[in-house]
């Protein structure tokens, strides 16, 4: 009795067999071969003539569709079924298949049948057929049903010939979501029909055979439905395939397009997917697309993203490279002065435990060091990764220097290689797919460590280690001036060891000329005050940095004495400059630099800075008397007192008593009118246009002056960008002031630049003159000498100009109101020395105590004994340099 359902076509397997699901259970499958015909077979083996044909004329008519299926009889051994089929549109089948000639009637057909109405269809049937065959269709065409089909892709020239073209093909078969058997129907006669792997994406694995056990390894999560998502809508349908690449084993890689978009979007927007991290380099920049689509489903938190965290913005901070451990690790400096160590996001540099990677350890790391050492960089963080067996937890970021992604220029430099992520490890680089990309590029170049061809590792003889080397050492390198070498570490604020590429030792040089203070233990034990504020600075300004080095001498134990310069800055007098060294009188004078060593080392004790905070100059005068210095001071003789008389404005007194001051004339006519265009240009408000970028130190700026509102010429001195404030130093006025951000604009270097007009604030110091050091007769002093001078056009006397410091020791006069001038010993310099706000230094430089000015210290020192007699100033409670 015949037995009648309703089913979906899903696939067909010849050109008389289909594969049916229940419409209430898709998952429900039902092969039903069409009765009393036969169709050619495909054989993995070789199809039958027409085999192909037949198949997709059938494939074309029902796949998708839903048909009414009757079943006449059941083969008892094997349970198939056979039947016949009914279409929506009222097609019959077989008999349209055999009516176009794609199915012949089994001759044994009806043999044993009795039922007239089966008989009746076979009737029909054979009528059916014999016009095919009388017009030659299909089966009955006689020739060309032959086509040669291929199931793998055989040698690597198919990927070359067809890599980046696009072909028609049918999905036979869905074995995963990301896993499919296509015919690739490369021509009429030619077809392949390999695995082929979605490019980008991976799905979760369906369940499948385990040879090792015989029994079956269960499907992942979301496997089976990955799959059953691919096969409702591609299982043999005709697709458009973009062949990209082979896998390792074989396989073929490819995008497959169905008619509404690329199936690997689809199964990443739908979060049944994740990329493929492997496929990047053959994708290019379509990985983009997939990339995006999983961000997607990652904010929507589908299914293998439910448990997704979104990352934090990793911010883009400043940040300076204080340190290079390796290729692919740094130690930088945050605003607040504290050290993080940071890695390079998926970037790793040649390992120690590969033999192919390890011998160019040291030129990858060099050529880090060359990029970033001592820059100031940004620094996004992407991730952490916690401490594992082996390895510390560190923080993984993306660093660029002025735009440039420096983990990039590393891999395509061929220093570094990619790192391949865990398929759920979002930790990685924004741009891992550019990184694959050059890591690509720079192995088919040979570059860096791909080249196979390490440069010899450079051996610098250690003269530490070997006395009698270092002196023949010792005699080449005095030859020599400037000597370019790299700091590769620092032991104290004036010790470090050096590297000299050019003669290939390392040696270990001391600062001539200074003494620094010990620095404590690694363990922070022992060491001398200000020790570990001196080697911070060293290692600051000077660890890894390429350097040059001026040799003088030796000393017993191997260490080389002479000069560091970095960045054409002697190093020593930064440390003599910031208080963290003193000055050795004899070494220095030695060495050629005492003149430039003992201007620095005033400046600190002025400053009061670290070893000079408790400084009291008149310990200096004392010692200066009692024992005399063995320095060789260059003696300036002066047989007349100079008649350089200027007319000046005082500006400026800083907090070291130093005097800012404009000289009137011709300097002074050209600031006038340059301000009077300057206040033009700002009252313009198409000028009024914040910094693009944060303030330099350096930089020349347009700055407002936060008293009257008005913009000055300015030069940044330094910066605190966590406030977003600068400060300033006004170059025309020689007050310094800290300004926000918002009020500092770009200066036109053209029109108010100092190539324009040269800053006219001049440092200048009273002659002759010593301030008090304490610090409420000091700012009674400073307070004393603005009421004299304040607003006031003045007579300076230049008694010397020292062009080796840029500063003018002057004798400042006030004009009488009648316009007559003032006698010789009527200056403001004798003024605040009568008022008890200055005094004869004891100890005098050179040119003070030329014959010229014998007369001018005379009437000095007569006035500051009125002064103490009259208790005046600093001397209310007696004679403050006495014992």
């Amino acid at each position: 009795m015949s037995k009648t359902f309703i089913g979906n076509v899903k696939s067909v397997l010849s050109g008389d067999t289909l594969v049916l699901t229940s419409t209430n259970n898709p998952a429900a499958e039902r092969n039903i071969s069409l009765a009393y015909v036969t169709a050619p077979h495909l054989r993995r083996d070789g199809d039958e003539p027409f085999a192909f044909q037949s198949r997709e004329y059938l494939r074309n008519l029902v796949v998708g569709k839903a048909v009414q299926a009757t079943i006449h009889y059941t083969i008892p051994n094997s349970g198939r079924e056979f039947g016949t089929v009914k279409l929506k549109d009222g097609t019959d089948l077989p008999d349209e298949l055999v009516k176009a000639g794609w199915l012949k009637v089994r001759e044994d057909a009806g043999k044993k049948e009795e039922d007239e109405e089966i008989l009746d269809k076979l009737e029909t049937l054979r009528t059916l057929e014999s016009q095919a065959k009388a017009e030659s269709k299909g089966l009955w065409a006689g020739t060309g049903g032959i086509i040669e089909v291929q199931n793998d892709l055989g040698s690597p020239d198919f990927i070359k010939e067809w890599k980046g073209k696009t072909v028609d093909g049918i999905v036979e078969r869905v074995l995963s979501g990301d896993r499919l058997l296509v015919r690739l129907l490369l021509s009429e006669k030619k077809h392949v029909q390999p695995m082929t792997l979605l490019a980008g994406v991976r799905t979760p694995a369906t369940e499948r055979p385990q040879a090792s056990t015989g029994g079956t390894q269960p499907a992942e999560e979301f496997g089976p439905e990955a799959k059953a998502f691919v096969e409702s809508r591609l299982l043999q349908r005709l697709v458009k395939v973009e062949i990209v690449g082979a896998s390792p084993q074989g396989q073929l890689v490819a995008n497959v397009i169905h008619p509404r978009g690329n199936i690997a979007v689809f199964l990443l927007q739908e979060g049944l997917a994740r990329c493929n991290d492997f496929h990047s380099t053959m994708l290019g920049e379509k990985m983009a697309a997939l990339r995006a689509a999983e961000r997607e489903a990652q904010g929507k938190k589908l299914r293998l993203h439910r448990h997704h965290v979104a990352k934090a913005d990793g911010g883009n901070q400043d940040m300076a490279v204080y340190k290079v451990v390796g290729a692919d690790t740094i130690i930088v400096r945050t605003k607040n002065g504290g050290e993080k160590r940071i890695s390079f996001s998926s970037v790793r540099g040649p390992r120690t435990n590969e033999a192919s990677e390890a011998p160019f350890r040291d030129e990858a790391k060099e050529f880090l060091r060359q990029k970033v050492i001592g820059k100031q960089v940004k620094i996004s963080i992407d991730g952490n990764k916690p401490a594992s067996e082996g390895f510390e937890a560190k923080e993984v970021a993306t660093i660029t220097d002025k735009g440039k992604n420096v983990g990039l220029e590393l891999v395509e430099a061929g220093w570094a290689s990619v790192i391949r992520h865990r398929k759920d490890d979002t930790d990685r680089s924004p741009i891992y797919d550019e990184l694959l990309a050059a890591q690509e590029k720079a192995k088919e170049e040979k570059k860096g460590m791909w080249s196979g061809k390490p440069q010899k590792a450079k051996q610098y003889l250690d003269l530490s280690d070997n006395l009698q080397k270092a002196k023949i050492m010792l005699a080449t390198l005095q030859r020599q001036k400037k000597v370019p070498a790299i700091v590769d570490f620092c032991k104290a604020g004036s010790r470090f060891t050096v590297l000299i590429p050019r003669e290939n030792v390392k040696l270990t040089l001391v600062l001539g000329g200074i003494r620094g203070p010990r620095a404590p233990r690694p363990d922070g034990e022992g060491g001398e005050p200000f020790g570990k504020e001196a080697l911070d600075l060293a290692n600051r300004r000077c660890n890894q940095r390429d350097c040059e080095v001026n040799i003088h001498d030796m000393d017993k134990v191997g260490g080389f004495i002479g000069e560091l310069y970095i960045g054409r800055e002697n190093f020593a007098k930064v440390l003599v400059e910031e208080g963290l060294a003193t000055v050795h009188a004899y070494s220095a004078q030695k060495s050629g630099n005492s003149t430039e060593l003992f201007a620095a080392e005033k400046r600190a004790k002025e400053g009061r800075k670290n070893l000079w905070k408790d400084w009291d100059p008149s310990q200096d005068e004392e010692e200066g008397e009692e024992a005399p210095t063995e320095t060789q001071e260059s003696e300036v003789t002066l047989e007349k007192r100079p008649t350089d008389y200027r007319d000046v404005v005082i500006t400026n007194i800083d907090g070291n008593g130093k005097l800012k001051i404009q000289e009137i004339g011709k300097g002074t006519a050209a600031l006038e009118l340059l301000m009077s265009d300057f206040r033009k240009f700002h009252l313009d408000s198409k000028n009024n246009k914040s910094l693009a970028d944060a303030p330099k130190t350096g930089d020349y700026v347009s700055a407002k002056f936060s008293l009257d509102g008005q913009w000055y010429r300015a030069r940044v001195r330094a910066n605190d960008r966590t406030a977003k404030v600068a400060e300033v130093l006004f170059v025309d006025y020689g007050n310094s002031e800290k300004v926000p951000w918002s009020s500092l604009r770009s200066l036109d270097q053209g029109q108010f630049g100092a190539q324009k007009l040269k800053p006219q604030a001049v440092d200048a110091s009273l002659a002759f003159v010593q301030l008090p050091t304490g610090a409420d007769y000091f700012d009674e002093a400073v307070a004393f000498i603005a009421e004299l001078t304040e607003g006031k056009r003045l007579v300076g006397s230049f008694d010397y100009v020292d062009s080796k410091e840029n500063i003018s020791y002057i004798t400042l006069y006030d004009p009488k109101t009648d316009g007559g001038l003032p006698g010789p010993n009527d200056s403001v310099n004798n003024d605040i020395v009568a008022a008890g706000f200055g005094m004869v230094p004891k100890k005098l430089k050179a040119w003070e105590r030329s014959k010229a000015f014998e007369p001018v210290l005379q009437h000095l020192r007569q006035t500051e004994t009125q002064a103490k007699a009259e208790r005046q100033g600093q001397w209310e409670y007696g004679d403050l340099t006495e014992d």
